[in-house]
């Protein structure tokens, strides 16, 4: 659960601790480190007890690109999201990243059987970058002129192909918008389309 506390502008996210998928000193340590490239969420406390663990970190300006204004405009929100994530992508350092999100780091989270098809589908990679790692249309923040002011949800944030993020980022349009938006957003970020790597990494998605 996530609440909002408009009076000192900060957040709290809350989840039972331990629990399978999610690790808020991870998210902690992952958006404290793109903070010196990137604007993200500044974290102001990380911790646990013995049945929870809280994330409080200060608000960021912007809306969420599933904000109901931004519902009734989707082809600027995709763009924006488009834009944002090619900025997310090329200011982040990946020879400087501690952290992965590689083919190989994640197949442990698909059924038994599919783990090794999934190594051995894999294409070859396009462009090693640090990706959000989950690249949902909610988790870039827009300013009044659906330009990208930030990104939230960091939890996986790690190296892989650029694709990993773009296969989720224009996946996620159909979820959120009436339409097809896809190739806004890849416009926007300034890429043509690959169906092969869309297609493995959404398949990767869904099996993890």
């Amino acid at each position: 659960m996530t609440f909002r506390f408009p009076s000192s502008g900060q957040f709290v996210k809350w989840a039972p601790f331990p629990h399978p998928e999610l690790d808020f000193s991870a998210e902690a340590e992952r958006m404290s480190w793109a903070r010196r490239w990137l604007t993200v969420p500044e974290v102001l406390e990380v911790g646990t007890d013995a049945d929870s663990q809280w994330l409080r970190t200060r608000a960021l300006p912007g809306r969420s690109a599933v904000h109901p204004f931004w519902r009734a405009r989707p082809r600027t929100a995709a763009r924006g999201i488009g834009s944002g994530l090619r900025r997310l992508h090329d200011r982040l350092p990946a020879d400087e990243c501690p952290f992965s999100w590689s083919v190989e780091s994640r197949v442990h989270r698909a059924a038994a059987e599919r783990r090794q098809e999934l190594l051995d589908t894999a294409p070859p990679i396009d462009r090693l970058v640090v990706c959000h790692a989950d690249a949902c249309t909610p988790n870039t923040l827009l300013d009044e002129r659906g330009e990208p002011v930030g990104h939230v949800d960091l939890g996986r944030l790690g190296v892989a192909d650029r694709w990993a993020d773009l296969a989720i980022a224009t996946y996620s349009l159909a979820w959120n918008f009436p339409g097809d938006w896809e190739d806004e957003l890849l416009d926007a970020y300034g890429i043509a389309r690959d169906e092969e790597r869309i297609a493995y990494y959404r398949r990767l998605w869904d099996a993890t």
